[in-house]
């Protein structure tokens, strides 16, 4: 099946075939560091891992460019809060963001830019912009003359003069019209600057992606990224001043991520139902919130909530309890010929099950599908579990086990040991309760307390762990256990 990606630019999903045959030139629209990240930053930066994962798994060299902005508005604001240079902002909260996106397993991209150290390519574009007529010098600041570039709004599907008819604009007497956008602005007293054949300045924000972007990845690269908020103004104008800059196409494909929604209301602080990711892990193991945010398409909105957290949690522990399943029948793999009829017909499912991930993959990304193709891998290898041991059970125990493994890394989940995560997966979700040696030692004295025929205590010491949340299973290999 060949990769379909839907494309914002053209509404529609289109067949990927990449500018350079076998690489991938990727952008996607980092954080302004001015404070933690939060959940939509993580439903992004996930959703693109899952999607760079994919393109590295089908054999792609990717060369994935995720930004810094550290230099804005709101880190000048604050960093005069706090009293401490936008540069030491700054470098705290790339540090967080790091940090966070190590925890959900996001890998680091090949470049990660900081506005602040492209201050001559910025400039230079702008220069270039104003020579070609796109641009104008007004009191220091540069801005884009929108109405130069005749295919303004064909990427959010806006018509600049309806927009300016139907919105109340503050009028500015530096814009020759209220739609420009600024590319460079004069300082003020106490702000960072850099010389500028305008004056003392800083750059605007659009302008930032557009010469981060056109440097690593060429005039015309694969894919821009970023969630669905940035496609107006931001990615809008970043096409109108790159094409207008370069004279050729921007990126040929768009794509944006959905909203996080929390209990079906928008997330704001103003709401109080404003979530960061730190906030989150204090309660919720990684997986489990990498997990809930592959649960749904990434185009589609997603609700953040208890109950959804939680369902999360039970989808994890179903998979990994499939994995210590297998590995309790299988300790080493095993391959062996599959012949008869009905061992035939498992491998036949578990192929299916293998074809059912990559189509998901191949068709826009869609990671709950093959979310779901690993659940219906889990649910061949409980069945195979059942029934009697042989080589080629076991065979086929190996292949789903193989299977699992792969195409969980290849979404970034079930990198734990099956039998760790269940003994510790109401860590994090409930503090109380026993710990995992005081659960051991019970499990022992009820082991010998069946050996000593004394029931009443055997079934005493499971009603007590069942109670504290502590569920206990007998299996010809012993007792294993986890917590609800």
């Amino acid at each position: 099946m060949a990769l379909r990606i839907y494309n914002s630019l053209t509404r529609k999903k289109e067949e990927f075939v990449p500018s350079q045959p076998g690489k991938v030139g990727l952008y996607v629209c980092g954080v302004t560091v001015y404070d933690d990240p939060h959940v939509g930053h993580a439903r992004c930066y996930v959703a693109f891992d899952a999607i760079i994962r994919h393109f590295k798994a089908r054999g792609y060299d990717v060369t994935y460019v995720r930004n810094f902005t550290d230099v804005d508005d709101k880190i000048i604001k604050r960093a005069n809060e706090l009293d401490i240079s936008t540069g030491e902002l700054s470098e705290r909260y790339i540090d967080s963001f790091s940090k966070d996106m190590a925890s959900l397993g996001v890998l680091p991209a090949s470049i990660e830019p900081k506005a602040t150290e492209h201050i001559k390519e910025i400039i230079d574009i702008a220069q270039d912009l104003i020579e070609k007529g796109h641009a104008y010098e007004s009191g220091g600041d540069v801005y884009f003359r929108v109405q130069s570039f005749k295919g303004y709004g064909k990427l959010s599907g806006r018509d600049i003069e309806q927009m300016q008819a139907g919105a109340r604009i503050e009028v500015d007497e530096r814009k020759e019209h209220p739609m420009d956008f600024v590319l460079w602005k004069a300082s003020k007293p106490g702000e960072p600057s850099w010389e500028s054949p305008w004056g003392q300045g800083r750059p605007g924000w659009h302008i930032e992606c557009s010469a981060m972007s056109l440097k690593y990845l060429g005039g015309e690269f694969d894919i821009h990224g970023g969630g669905k908020d940035l496609i107006f103004p931001h990615h809008e104008n970043e096409v109108a001043q790159s094409e207008c800059a370069t004279g050729q196409g921007f990126a040929r494909f768009w794509v944006h991520n959905g909203f996080v929604q929390v209990n079906q209301e928008k997330m704001s602080k103003s709401l109080g139902n404003f979530f960061t990711i730190k906030d989150i892990l204090k309660t919720t193991r990684p997986e489990v919130l990498r997990f809930f945010l592959l649960s749904k398409h990434y185009r589609s909105p997603i609700d953040f909530s208890d109950q959804a957290l939680s369902e999360a949690a039970q989808g994890m522990e179903r998979l990994y309890r499939a994995l210590a399943a297998i590995d309790q029948e299988v300790t080493e793999p095993l391959n062996k010929a599959i012949t008869h009829p009905d061992d035939l017909k498992y491998m036949e499912e578990i192929n299916e099950a293998a074809q059912s991930f990559e189509d998901a993959m191949d068709d826009d990304f869609n990671t709950a599908a093959a979310l779901g193709a690993l659940f219906a891998l889990a649910k061949i290898a409980n069945r195979l579990v059942a029934l009697p041991q042989k080589e080629e059970r076991d065979a086929l125990l190996s292949l789903c086990r193989a299977r699992l493994s792969n195409f969980g890394a290849r979404l970034g989940i079930l990198n734990s040991d099956p039998t760790e995560y269940l003994q510790t997966s109401g860590v994090g979700q409930d503090a109380t309760g026993p710990s995992a040696e005081e659960i051991e030692a019970l499990i022992e004295e009820r082991k010998q307390a069946r050996k000593d025929k004394n029931f009443a205590r055997a079934d005493e010491i499971r009603d007590q762990l069942a109670a504290q949340g502590v569920m206990l299973e007998d299996t010809p290999q012993g007792t294993r256990w986890h917590k609800e």
